[in-house]
Protein backbone atom coordinates (compact mmCIF):
# COMPACT_ATOMS: atom_id res chain seq x y z
CA UNK A 1 0.00 0.00 0.00
CA UNK A 2 2.64 2.44 0.84
CA UNK A 3 4.88 1.56 -2.07
CA UNK A 4 1.69 1.78 -4.58
CA UNK A 5 1.12 5.31 -2.40
CA UNK A 6 4.87 6.88 -3.33
CA UNK A 7 4.51 5.61 -6.89
CA UNK A 8 1.56 7.70 -7.47
CA UNK A 9 2.87 10.96 -6.02
CA UNK A 10 6.21 10.66 -7.67
CA UNK A 11 3.77 9.89 -11.40
CA UNK A 12 1.78 12.74 -9.80
CA UNK A 13 5.15 15.05 -8.81
CA UNK A 14 6.63 14.28 -12.42
CA UNK A 15 3.24 14.98 -14.52
CA UNK A 16 4.33 16.32 -17.86
CA UNK A 17 1.97 19.74 -19.00
CA UNK A 18 -0.79 18.20 -21.59
CA UNK A 19 -2.71 19.80 -24.41
CA UNK A 20 -5.95 21.36 -22.36
CA UNK A 21 -6.02 25.02 -23.80
CA UNK A 22 -8.21 25.40 -27.41
CA UNK A 23 -7.85 27.89 -29.59
CA UNK A 24 -10.71 30.74 -27.52
CA UNK A 25 -8.69 29.88 -24.41
CA UNK A 26 -5.37 30.53 -26.13
CA UNK A 27 -6.92 33.56 -27.81
CA UNK A 28 -8.39 34.77 -24.48
CA UNK A 29 -4.53 34.49 -22.88
CA UNK A 30 -3.64 36.85 -25.81
CA UNK A 31 -6.30 39.01 -24.94
CA UNK A 32 -6.59 39.33 -21.45
CA UNK A 33 -2.38 39.78 -21.46
CA UNK A 34 -2.42 42.47 -24.07
CA UNK A 35 -5.53 44.54 -22.83
CA UNK A 36 -4.74 46.07 -19.17
CA UNK A 37 -4.41 49.51 -18.06
CA UNK A 38 -2.18 51.18 -21.30
CA UNK A 39 -5.28 51.65 -23.68
CA UNK A 40 -6.82 54.01 -20.39
CA UNK A 41 -3.47 55.88 -19.32
CA UNK A 42 -1.71 56.36 -22.58
CA UNK A 43 -3.69 57.80 -25.49
CA UNK A 44 -3.39 61.17 -23.95
CA UNK A 45 0.52 60.73 -24.12
CA UNK A 46 0.00 58.78 -27.77
CA UNK A 47 -2.39 62.39 -28.57
CA UNK A 48 0.32 64.56 -27.19
CA UNK A 49 3.67 63.75 -29.23
CA UNK A 50 1.62 62.79 -32.35
CA UNK A 51 0.24 66.05 -32.90
CA UNK A 52 -2.64 65.18 -35.26
CA UNK A 53 -5.64 62.80 -35.50
CA UNK A 54 -4.18 61.50 -38.41
CA UNK A 55 -0.94 60.47 -37.26
CA UNK A 56 -1.93 59.32 -34.03
CA UNK A 57 -4.18 56.84 -35.75
CA UNK A 58 -1.34 56.06 -37.75
CA UNK A 59 0.26 55.13 -34.45
CA UNK A 60 -1.70 52.97 -33.33
CA UNK A 61 -2.12 50.73 -36.26
CA UNK A 62 1.40 50.63 -36.86
CA UNK A 63 1.19 49.20 -32.90
CA UNK A 64 -0.93 46.58 -34.06
CA UNK A 65 1.34 45.83 -37.27
CA UNK A 66 4.70 45.45 -35.72
CA UNK A 67 2.82 43.18 -32.66
CA UNK A 68 1.59 41.25 -35.47
CA UNK A 69 4.72 41.04 -37.08
CA UNK A 70 6.86 39.66 -33.74
CA UNK A 71 3.85 37.35 -33.55
CA UNK A 72 4.40 36.03 -36.93
CA UNK A 73 7.94 35.37 -35.95
CA UNK A 74 7.13 33.92 -32.42
CA UNK A 75 4.43 31.64 -34.04
CA UNK A 76 7.26 30.12 -36.16
CA UNK A 77 9.46 29.63 -33.11
CA UNK A 78 6.40 28.05 -31.19
CA UNK A 79 5.37 25.50 -33.69
CA UNK A 80 8.73 24.44 -34.47
CA UNK A 81 9.81 24.12 -31.06
CA UNK A 82 6.35 23.35 -28.62
CA UNK A 83 7.63 23.82 -25.09
CA UNK A 84 6.13 24.94 -22.19
CA UNK A 85 9.40 27.32 -21.27
CA UNK A 86 8.44 29.28 -24.61
CA UNK A 87 11.42 31.72 -24.78
CA UNK A 88 13.67 29.99 -22.71
CA UNK A 89 13.39 26.92 -24.68
CA UNK A 90 14.01 29.18 -27.41
CA UNK A 91 17.07 30.73 -26.33
CA UNK A 92 18.67 27.63 -24.66
CA UNK A 93 18.77 26.26 -28.27
CA UNK A 94 19.98 29.04 -30.31
CA UNK A 95 22.72 30.96 -27.74
CA UNK A 96 23.34 28.13 -25.12
CA UNK A 97 21.90 26.73 -21.88
CA UNK A 98 23.72 29.79 -19.79
CA UNK A 99 21.68 32.50 -21.60
CA UNK A 100 18.64 31.12 -21.31
CA UNK A 101 18.62 30.13 -17.37
CA UNK A 102 19.73 33.91 -17.37
CA UNK A 103 16.35 34.89 -18.98
CA UNK A 104 14.52 32.41 -17.10
CA UNK A 105 16.37 34.26 -14.34
CA UNK A 106 14.85 37.63 -15.18
CA UNK A 107 11.48 36.51 -16.33
CA UNK A 108 11.20 35.42 -12.55
CA UNK A 109 12.50 37.92 -10.63
CA UNK A 110 11.59 41.14 -13.19
CA UNK A 111 9.91 40.82 -16.35
CA UNK A 112 7.01 38.37 -14.99
CA UNK A 113 6.78 39.88 -11.69
CA UNK A 114 7.52 43.10 -12.37
CA UNK A 115 4.25 42.85 -14.65
CA UNK A 116 2.31 41.00 -11.94
CA UNK A 117 2.94 43.80 -9.62
CA UNK A 118 2.26 46.99 -12.16
CA UNK A 119 -1.45 45.25 -13.64
CA UNK A 120 -1.88 45.12 -9.38
CA UNK A 121 -1.26 49.01 -8.69
CA UNK A 122 -3.51 49.73 -11.62
CA UNK A 123 -6.23 47.38 -9.75
CA UNK A 124 -4.89 48.92 -6.10
CA UNK A 125 -5.61 52.42 -7.71
CA UNK A 126 -8.90 51.98 -9.07
CA UNK A 127 -10.00 50.02 -6.53
CA UNK A 128 -9.30 53.03 -4.31
CA UNK A 129 -11.73 55.47 -6.15
CA UNK A 130 -14.80 52.48 -5.34
CA UNK A 131 -13.82 52.06 -1.54
CA UNK A 132 -10.65 54.11 -0.05
CA UNK A 133 -9.04 51.48 2.82
CA UNK A 134 -6.87 54.60 3.98
CA UNK A 135 -3.71 56.01 3.54
CA UNK A 136 -2.00 52.24 1.71
CA UNK A 137 -5.66 51.55 0.45
CA UNK A 138 -3.87 50.72 -2.75
CA UNK A 139 -0.87 48.85 -1.79
CA UNK A 140 -3.11 46.20 0.31
CA UNK A 141 -5.48 45.90 -2.77
CA UNK A 142 -2.51 45.21 -4.89
CA UNK A 143 -0.85 43.15 -2.44
CA UNK A 144 -4.37 41.29 -1.95
CA UNK A 145 -4.83 40.77 -5.86
CA UNK A 146 -1.50 38.89 -6.36
CA UNK A 147 -2.16 36.71 -3.25
CA UNK A 148 -5.70 35.75 -4.07
CA UNK A 149 -4.90 35.07 -7.88
CA UNK A 150 -1.85 33.52 -7.14
CA UNK A 151 -3.92 31.19 -5.15
CA UNK A 152 -6.19 30.20 -7.49
CA UNK A 153 -3.60 29.18 -10.15
CA UNK A 154 -2.20 27.03 -7.84
CA UNK A 155 -5.31 25.30 -7.38
CA UNK A 156 -4.51 24.36 -10.59
CA UNK A 157 -4.36 25.44 -14.12
CA UNK A 158 -8.09 24.63 -15.35
CA UNK A 159 -8.96 27.20 -12.60
CA UNK A 160 -6.85 29.17 -14.22
CA UNK A 161 -7.68 29.15 -17.53
CA UNK A 162 -11.64 29.16 -16.94
CA UNK A 163 -10.85 32.50 -14.60
CA UNK A 164 -9.20 33.75 -18.01
CA UNK A 165 -11.79 33.17 -20.04
CA UNK A 166 -14.48 34.80 -17.94
CA UNK A 167 -12.28 37.68 -16.89
CA UNK A 168 -11.61 38.16 -20.67
CA UNK A 169 -15.14 38.70 -21.66
CA UNK A 170 -15.40 41.27 -18.99
CA UNK A 171 -12.42 42.97 -19.85
CA UNK A 172 -14.07 43.25 -23.89
CA UNK A 173 -17.15 44.30 -22.03
CA UNK A 174 -15.79 47.22 -20.76
CA UNK A 175 -13.94 48.49 -23.52
CA UNK A 176 -17.10 48.39 -25.25
CA UNK A 177 -18.99 50.03 -22.73
CA UNK A 178 -16.00 52.91 -23.70
CA UNK A 179 -17.04 53.37 -27.35
CA UNK A 180 -20.85 52.83 -26.43
CA UNK A 181 -20.08 55.94 -24.43
CA UNK A 182 -17.77 57.75 -26.95
CA UNK A 183 -20.07 57.58 -29.81
CA UNK A 184 -23.39 57.64 -28.67
CA UNK A 185 -23.69 58.92 -25.28
CA UNK A 186 -20.97 61.89 -25.02
CA UNK A 187 -22.54 65.48 -24.63
CA UNK A 188 -21.43 68.16 -26.96
CA UNK A 189 -18.21 69.73 -26.10
CA UNK A 190 -16.24 72.69 -27.48
CA UNK A 191 -13.23 71.90 -29.54
CA UNK A 192 -10.24 73.99 -28.78
CA UNK A 193 -8.73 75.55 -31.95
CA UNK A 194 -6.18 72.95 -33.61
CA UNK A 195 -2.52 73.82 -34.33
CA UNK A 196 -0.81 73.21 -37.12
CA UNK A 197 2.50 72.89 -35.68
CA UNK A 198 4.59 69.51 -36.04
CA UNK A 199 5.61 67.46 -33.05
CA UNK A 200 9.28 67.98 -32.17
CA UNK A 201 12.17 66.11 -33.89
CA UNK A 202 11.56 62.48 -32.47
CA UNK A 203 8.49 62.79 -30.84
CA UNK A 204 6.68 59.67 -33.33
CA UNK A 205 8.89 57.67 -31.41
CA UNK A 206 7.88 58.56 -28.23
CA UNK A 207 4.55 57.91 -28.99
CA UNK A 208 5.22 54.22 -30.24
CA UNK A 209 7.33 54.02 -26.91
CA UNK A 210 3.64 54.30 -25.43
CA UNK A 211 1.73 53.04 -28.33
CA UNK A 212 3.77 49.54 -28.34
CA UNK A 213 3.33 49.45 -24.80
CA UNK A 214 0.02 49.06 -24.53
CA UNK A 215 0.06 46.40 -27.00
CA UNK A 216 2.93 44.68 -24.55
CA UNK A 217 2.05 41.17 -23.15
CA UNK A 218 0.92 38.80 -26.73
CA UNK A 219 4.27 36.79 -26.41
CA UNK A 220 3.44 34.84 -23.19
CA UNK A 221 1.32 32.80 -25.46
CA UNK A 222 4.74 31.06 -26.34
CA UNK A 223 4.75 29.88 -23.23
CA UNK A 224 1.51 27.71 -23.92
CA UNK A 225 2.82 25.69 -26.86
CA UNK A 226 3.25 22.30 -24.88
CA UNK A 227 -0.81 23.04 -23.81
CA UNK A 228 -2.58 24.69 -26.55
CA UNK A 229 -4.39 22.01 -28.54
CA UNK A 230 -3.19 21.30 -32.39
CA UNK A 231 -0.24 23.30 -31.16
CA UNK A 232 1.45 23.56 -34.72
CA UNK A 233 -1.72 25.13 -35.85
CA UNK A 234 -3.29 27.13 -33.13
CA UNK A 235 -0.17 28.94 -31.79
CA UNK A 236 -0.24 31.14 -34.39
CA UNK A 237 -3.83 31.09 -34.86
CA UNK A 238 -4.14 32.59 -31.47
CA UNK A 239 -1.59 35.09 -31.59
CA UNK A 240 -3.19 36.55 -35.18
CA UNK A 241 -6.50 36.31 -34.27
CA UNK A 242 -5.89 38.04 -30.92
CA UNK A 243 -3.90 40.61 -31.93
CA UNK A 244 -6.95 41.61 -34.42
CA UNK A 245 -9.04 41.94 -31.83
CA UNK A 246 -6.92 43.94 -29.89
CA UNK A 247 -6.17 46.28 -32.73
CA UNK A 248 -9.70 46.69 -33.43
CA UNK A 249 -11.04 47.55 -30.28
CA UNK A 250 -7.81 49.79 -29.53
CA UNK A 251 -8.61 51.41 -32.51
CA UNK A 252 -12.50 52.07 -31.62
CA UNK A 253 -11.34 53.11 -28.35
CA UNK A 254 -9.30 55.89 -29.51
CA UNK A 255 -12.03 57.07 -32.14
CA UNK A 256 -14.59 57.41 -29.00
CA UNK A 257 -11.98 59.19 -27.11
CA UNK A 258 -11.98 61.63 -29.84
CA UNK A 259 -15.87 62.14 -30.52
CA UNK A 260 -16.16 62.45 -26.92
CA UNK A 261 -13.56 64.51 -26.00
CA UNK A 262 -12.27 66.13 -28.92
CA UNK A 263 -8.10 66.06 -29.58
CA UNK A 264 -7.29 69.01 -27.98
CA UNK A 265 -9.13 67.70 -24.46
CA UNK A 266 -7.93 64.11 -25.22
CA UNK A 267 -4.11 65.18 -25.07
CA UNK A 268 -4.37 67.24 -21.77
CA UNK A 269 -6.73 64.92 -20.17
CA UNK A 270 -4.78 62.66 -17.32
CA UNK A 271 -7.53 60.23 -16.84
CA UNK A 272 -9.09 59.78 -20.20
CA UNK A 273 -11.92 57.18 -19.98
CA UNK A 274 -12.47 58.63 -16.57
CA UNK A 275 -13.38 62.06 -18.19
CA UNK A 276 -15.73 60.48 -21.37
CA UNK A 277 -18.29 57.91 -19.12
CA UNK A 278 -18.30 61.28 -16.56
CA UNK A 279 -19.20 63.73 -19.35
CA UNK A 280 -21.58 60.76 -20.66
CA UNK A 281 -23.27 58.70 -17.48
CA UNK A 282 -21.66 61.56 -15.03
CA UNK A 283 -20.44 60.84 -11.51
CA UNK A 284 -21.86 57.20 -12.05
CA UNK A 285 -19.78 56.97 -15.47
CA UNK A 286 -16.94 57.08 -13.66
CA UNK A 287 -17.67 54.90 -10.69
CA UNK A 288 -17.88 52.52 -13.87
CA UNK A 289 -15.05 53.48 -15.48
CA UNK A 290 -12.93 52.37 -11.97
CA UNK A 291 -15.03 48.73 -12.20
CA UNK A 292 -13.96 48.32 -15.91
CA UNK A 293 -10.25 49.10 -15.54
CA UNK A 294 -9.63 47.42 -12.12
CA UNK A 295 -11.10 44.02 -14.09
CA UNK A 296 -8.89 44.65 -16.94
CA UNK A 297 -5.76 44.65 -14.63
CA UNK A 298 -7.50 41.42 -12.90
CA UNK A 299 -7.22 39.60 -16.22
CA UNK A 300 -4.02 40.93 -17.59
CA UNK A 301 -2.34 40.24 -13.77
CA UNK A 302 -4.24 36.90 -14.11
CA UNK A 303 -2.63 35.88 -17.74
CA UNK A 304 0.46 36.80 -16.73
CA UNK A 305 0.35 34.78 -13.54
CA UNK A 306 -1.13 31.79 -15.23
CA UNK A 307 2.03 32.34 -18.11
CA UNK A 308 4.71 33.46 -16.01
CA UNK A 309 5.22 29.83 -13.76
CA UNK A 310 6.06 28.04 -16.90
CA UNK A 311 9.15 29.68 -17.32
CA UNK A 312 10.48 29.06 -13.25
CA UNK A 313 9.44 25.61 -14.21
CA UNK A 314 11.50 25.49 -17.32
CA UNK A 315 14.50 26.97 -15.07
CA UNK A 316 13.96 24.32 -12.38
CA UNK A 317 14.19 21.79 -14.51
CA UNK A 318 17.44 22.62 -15.88
CA UNK A 319 19.46 24.63 -13.16
CA UNK A 320 19.75 22.56 -9.94
CA UNK A 321 20.20 25.89 -8.27
CA UNK A 322 15.96 26.23 -8.54
CA UNK A 323 15.57 22.20 -9.04
CA UNK A 324 12.26 23.24 -6.51
CA UNK A 325 10.78 25.09 -9.41
CA UNK A 326 10.57 22.45 -12.26
CA UNK A 327 7.98 20.07 -10.29
CA UNK A 328 4.22 20.22 -12.34
CA UNK A 329 1.80 18.81 -9.53
CA UNK A 330 -0.25 16.24 -11.22
CA UNK A 331 -4.09 15.94 -11.21
CA UNK A 332 -6.14 15.93 -8.06
CA UNK A 333 -9.02 14.55 -7.07
CA UNK A 334 -11.21 17.55 -7.37
CA UNK A 335 -10.31 17.32 -11.31
CA UNK A 336 -7.67 19.97 -11.42
CA UNK A 337 -4.87 19.35 -14.06
CA UNK A 338 -2.51 20.59 -11.75
CA UNK A 339 0.65 23.01 -13.05
CA UNK A 340 4.08 24.37 -11.61
CA UNK A 341 3.21 25.41 -8.42
CA UNK A 342 6.35 25.89 -6.56
CA UNK A 343 7.16 28.12 -9.44
CA UNK A 344 3.65 30.33 -9.24
CA UNK A 345 4.34 30.36 -5.31
CA UNK A 346 7.70 31.83 -5.26
CA UNK A 347 6.85 34.09 -8.60
CA UNK A 348 4.07 35.85 -5.94
CA UNK A 349 6.66 36.53 -3.42
CA UNK A 350 8.43 38.22 -5.77
CA UNK A 351 5.63 39.90 -6.96
CA UNK A 352 4.35 40.73 -3.24
CA UNK A 353 8.11 42.77 -2.81
CA UNK A 354 7.71 44.77 -5.83
CA UNK A 355 4.19 46.02 -4.63
CA UNK A 356 6.01 47.13 -1.73
CA UNK A 357 8.67 48.35 -3.80
CA UNK A 358 6.62 50.74 -5.73
CA UNK A 359 4.87 51.40 -2.50
CA UNK A 360 8.07 52.76 -1.67
CA UNK A 361 8.39 54.86 -4.45
CA UNK A 362 5.18 55.99 -4.24
CA UNK A 363 4.78 55.82 -7.91
CA UNK A 364 3.86 52.27 -8.28
CA UNK A 365 3.20 51.59 -11.96
CA UNK A 366 5.88 54.06 -13.29
CA UNK A 367 8.22 52.41 -10.58
CA UNK A 368 7.10 49.00 -12.25
CA UNK A 369 7.76 50.09 -16.35
CA UNK A 370 11.05 51.13 -15.23
CA UNK A 371 11.87 48.35 -13.92
CA UNK A 372 10.71 45.69 -16.63
CA UNK A 373 11.40 47.62 -19.80
CA UNK A 374 14.74 47.26 -20.83
CA UNK A 375 15.65 44.14 -19.79
CA UNK A 376 12.34 43.12 -21.20
CA UNK A 377 13.55 44.40 -24.55
CA UNK A 378 16.89 42.72 -24.39
CA UNK A 379 15.44 39.09 -24.57
CA UNK A 380 12.91 40.20 -26.84
CA UNK A 381 15.44 40.84 -29.82
CA UNK A 382 17.53 37.85 -28.52
CA UNK A 383 14.44 35.92 -29.26
CA UNK A 384 14.13 37.22 -32.33
CA UNK A 385 17.35 37.14 -33.72
CA UNK A 386 16.86 33.42 -32.57
CA UNK A 387 14.81 32.37 -35.73
CA UNK A 388 18.07 33.62 -37.79
CA UNK A 389 20.18 31.20 -35.99
CA UNK A 390 17.17 28.16 -36.66
CA UNK A 391 16.96 28.97 -40.01
CA UNK A 392 21.09 28.52 -40.58
CA UNK A 393 21.64 25.77 -38.46
CA UNK A 394 18.70 23.82 -39.56
CA UNK A 395 17.32 24.64 -43.29
CA UNK A 396 15.94 21.32 -43.59
CA UNK A 397 14.12 21.15 -40.15
CA UNK A 398 10.27 20.88 -40.29
CA UNK A 399 8.47 24.02 -39.35
CA UNK A 400 4.58 23.51 -39.75
CA UNK A 401 4.07 27.29 -40.07
CA UNK A 402 6.96 29.67 -41.37
CA UNK A 403 7.11 33.33 -41.11
CA UNK A 404 6.17 34.96 -43.91
CA UNK A 405 8.29 37.62 -46.32
CA UNK A 406 11.77 36.01 -44.15
CA UNK A 407 14.32 37.32 -43.46
CA UNK A 408 11.96 40.93 -43.74
CA UNK A 409 9.66 40.34 -41.25
CA UNK A 410 12.37 39.21 -38.53
CA UNK A 411 14.08 42.21 -39.68
CA UNK A 412 12.01 44.85 -38.65
CA UNK A 413 11.20 43.01 -35.79
CA UNK A 414 14.24 43.34 -34.19
CA UNK A 415 15.01 46.54 -35.45
CA UNK A 416 12.26 47.78 -33.27
CA UNK A 417 12.87 46.04 -30.57
CA UNK A 418 17.04 47.36 -30.34
CA UNK A 419 15.00 50.92 -30.85
CA UNK A 420 12.98 49.90 -27.79
CA UNK A 421 15.58 49.14 -26.11
CA UNK A 422 17.14 52.30 -26.31
CA UNK A 423 14.20 54.45 -25.45
CA UNK A 424 13.57 52.14 -22.40
CA UNK A 425 16.88 53.47 -21.41
CA UNK A 426 16.94 56.36 -22.39
CA UNK A 427 13.67 57.73 -20.46
CA UNK A 428 13.60 55.17 -17.90
CA UNK A 429 14.28 56.26 -13.99
CA UNK A 430 16.11 54.63 -11.38
CA UNK A 431 14.09 51.90 -11.40
CA UNK A 432 15.67 50.48 -14.66
CA UNK A 433 18.97 50.47 -12.55
CA UNK A 434 17.09 48.30 -9.77
CA UNK A 435 15.87 45.73 -12.76
CA UNK A 436 19.91 45.66 -14.31
CA UNK A 437 20.81 45.42 -10.99
CA UNK A 438 18.69 42.34 -10.72
CA UNK A 439 19.67 40.92 -14.18
CA UNK A 440 23.49 40.90 -13.17
CA UNK A 441 22.81 39.23 -10.09
CA UNK A 442 21.65 36.59 -12.03
CA UNK A 443 24.88 36.48 -14.29
CA UNK A 444 26.49 36.08 -10.60
CA UNK A 445 24.66 32.99 -10.00
CA UNK A 446 25.46 31.84 -13.01
CA UNK A 447 29.31 31.91 -12.78
CA UNK A 448 29.23 30.89 -9.41
CA UNK A 449 27.58 27.59 -10.65
CA UNK A 450 29.68 27.50 -13.47
CA UNK A 451 32.86 27.36 -11.11
CA UNK A 452 31.15 24.77 -9.01
CA UNK A 453 30.58 22.32 -11.97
Amino acid sequence: MSAKLDQAQFAATDAAPRPLFGLKEAVAVVVGNVIGSGIFKLPPLVAKFTGSVEVMMIAWVLGGVVSILGALCYAELGAARPDAGGEYHFLDHAFGRDLARLFAWARMTVICSGSIALFAFVFGDYATQLLNLGPYSAPIYSALLVIALTAINVAGVQAGKHTQNWLTVLQVAGLLAVIVAGFFFAGPRTEAAATSALPEAGAFGLAMVFVLYTYGGWNDAAYLTAEIQQGHRNIARSLILGLGIVTVLYLLVSLAYLNGLGFAALAKSDAVAADLLRGAWGPAGAALISVIVGVCAIAACNATILTGGRSGYALGRDWALFRALGVWKGASLGGNAGGPRNALILQGAISLALVAFGSWKAKGVEAMVDYTAPVFWLFFFLTGMSLFIFRQWEPNASRPFKVPFYPLTPLVFCGVCIYMLYSSLAYAGAGALVGVGVLLVGVVLLAFDRRAR
